[in-house]
């Protein structure tokens, strides 16, 4: 990787950590309190307990190891990271975008930009798939810190859709919002099955998945706005996420397996 790019992905990461301060409310009033609250966790029936947040904080601190990995010499060796791109540099611009574009109130712009973020990463964990992982450190700090990336940002999409219509007047009644919601929350699932299979089992996609739809889960039956279909329903996809994704390691685990007991029987 040249010096360029790490001083792109340093320069990006800097511009992500103000976006994050002001988002956070030290530099400006926090998410949840922009746009009349639209963005709060209890503002849509698709929006996860505030807890689920704190995933971004697991998140950052996987950015900046991997923005401080890229300057030491194993990471501007590994061509995984080389291969990347100026994406992770774009997903952390984008990301800092989103904060300012929600501070300034544009909802619906702020929905443009998130599903930017997310076919960025798309692209990124795709490019991932290409090579294995050189060794432990790297798959924690590509595969781990965007596979996170990708899982919670799926999710918050859906989240952040919900709250733009929402915030426009959208409302289809008790019975049209609840189906609308499920509909979002099964595509969420059918998702979190793709990822798991196009990422070969990608195991931080499907934490970040089951832990955002499992917190909109909590959400829905344990703070507000209740409704108990969609937190059932919500719970069942972050299962099902989960289930894609343990079905996918085990059978990669036992062809390995598999793999070394041949190797063993030709060895001898």
């Amino acid at each position: 990787m040249n010096t360029t790019r790490r001083l792109v992905d340093t320069a990006a990461l800097l511009l992500m950590m103000v976006g994050t301060l002001w988002g956070f409310g030290l530099l400006g009033s926090p998410v949840n309190q922009t746009n009349g609250g639209a963005l709060s966790a209890e503002a849509t029936l698709l929006a996860p307990s505030t807890t689920a947040f704190s995933i971004w904080s697991v998140i950052y601190l996987l950015l900046v190891a991997y923005v401080v990995w890229v300057w030491t010499p194993s990471g501007g060796r590994s061509r995984r990271a080389a291969s990347l791109g100026w994406l992770p540099a774009a997903s952390m611009v984008l990301n800092g975008a989103w904060l300012a574009i929600t501070q300034a109130g544009g909802l619906w712009l702020s929905v443009v930009d998130i599903a930017a973020l997310a076919l960025v990463l798309g692209l990124l964990m795709r490019r991932l798939m290409v090579r294995r992982p050189a060794g432990t450190l790297e798959a924690l700090l590509l595969d781990g810190t965007f596979g996170l990336y990708l899982g919670w940002v799926t999710v918050a999409t859906c989240a952040n859709v919900t709250a733009a219509a929402v915030a426009s007047g959208a409302n289809l009644g008790r019975v049209g919002n609840t189906v609308a919601a499920v509909v979002v929350l099964v595509v969420a699932a059918a998702l979190g099955v793709t990822f798991s299979r196009v990422y070969r089992g990608a195991g931080g996609v499907a934490a970040a998945m089951v832990w955002g739809l499992g917190w909109i889960a909590h959400g829905r039956l344990a703070v507000g706005p209740h409704n108990t279909v969609v937190g059932v329903v919500a719970a069942l996809s972050a299962l099902v996420v989960l289930a894609a994704f343990l079905r996918l390691w085990w059978r990669a685990e036992s062809l390995r397996g598999s793999n070394e007991l041949d190797g063993a029987v030709a060895a001898n």
